[in-house]
């Protein structure tokens, strides 16, 4: 069962790991090609030797210790190896992010971790739920006036079991996939309070935003701390932002000018998508419990970070209300 319900999930990232090769690495030729040799030997099924291997990889090259850990933690969690085991996958990744917190690997190791531990809760939960459905079985052997009402409750359970199956199978979609962009397109929905990369019509990530002081509403006026709607992009980057880092939206756009216009006031400007004022990051996804800018679109640190790279100049923005 674990293997059939883990397999998608493993995969995922195998490929890109375990089968490309190595050529991204800046290790020397030997220790590339004794990588080559761990990733054959994986490939040929022997994963105890391949595990082997990278041991002595992290003997002799001890630099490239976060690289080993990670993929020995997917042979360990790998639904083809008969001997794998779940908690030495988890040792390797808990390993890798204590040892080298600056890793590039830290994030995918976090994410394995979260995924791992949802499939040996829910393994369990269906382990016990298939023992309480064999119980039942031989229960209804005995029991011949009961067996219409215990059918019932067999079926009830059985059709829970392939509830638990379809979550399990959404949650490795969705939890395993790193979002790789770039997107194309930032949908902001300001009564959601939400910001959503979109890459090619697919979701790459969502985000808690706080919104400007006064969020109801299209922005009409400078100083009004309104947050504009529309369609935008993407027209500039500030590296050295007063918020850690920020994303200039092309507001205003016609429609907002006219509308100035008419009213014979200023639309006003430099309207971001920025972090967290600098000195206070730690405040951390606690500054989306209240409206706090001047009409941009805020979230934490981390991830203006994550948007940047993944958000190009160019790209379009809809800020729906």
């Amino acid at each position: 069962m674990g293997e059939r319900l883990c397999f998608f999930f493993i995969c995922i990232i195998m490929a890109p790991i375990l089968i490309s090769g190595c050529s991204h690495f800046n290790e020397g030729y030997q220790a590339r090609s004794t990588f080559n040799e761990a990733n054959d030997l994986f490939n040929q099924g022997s994963y105890r030797a391949s595990l082997s291997k990278y041991e002595q990889i992290i003997e002799k090259y001890p630099t490239t210790g976060d690289r080993v850990l990670f993929e020995m933690g997917i042979i360990y969690a790998y639904p083809g190896n008969e001997q794998k085991d779940y908690q030495k996958s988890l040792e390797c990744f808990q390993k890798l992010i204590k040892d080298y917190p600056g890793s590039g690997y830290r994030k995918d190791s976090e994410l394995m971790i979260f995924n791992i531990n949802n499939v040996i809760v829910k393994d369990t939960t269906i382990a016990v739920q298939q023992a309480q459905i064999e119980a039942l079985r031989q229960e209804l052997q005995s029991r011949g006036n009961e067996i219409i009402t215990l059918q019932k409750r067999i079926e009830a359970l059985e059709l829970e079991v392939k509830g638990k199956e379809s979550e399990i199978s959404t949650l490795k979609k969705e939890a395993v996939v790193i979002p790789k962009g770039p997107a194309d397109r930032i949908l902001i929905e300001k009564k959601e309070r939400r910001l959503t990369l979109i890459s090619k019509g697919k979701v790459l990530k969502t985000y808690k935003i706080a919104l400007g002081g006064n969020p109801s509403g299209p922005k009409e006026k400078q100083g009004d701390n309104k947050t504009p709607e529309g369609t935008y992009f993407i027209d500039s980057r500030n590296k050295n932002s007063r918020y850690h880092l920020s994303l200039h939206i092309s507001y205003p756009n016609g429609k907002d000018k006219k509308r100035a216009k008419e009213l014979g006031v200023s639309p006003g400007g430099d309207i971001m998508i920025h972090g967290i004022k600098n000195g206070f990051s730690w405040v951390g996804d606690l500054h989306t419990e209240v409206d706090w800018t001047k009409g941009c679109i805020a979230v934490t640190d981390e991830e203006i970070e994550e948007i940047t790279k993944l958000a190009p100049n160019g790209t379009i923005v809809e800020i729906r209300p």
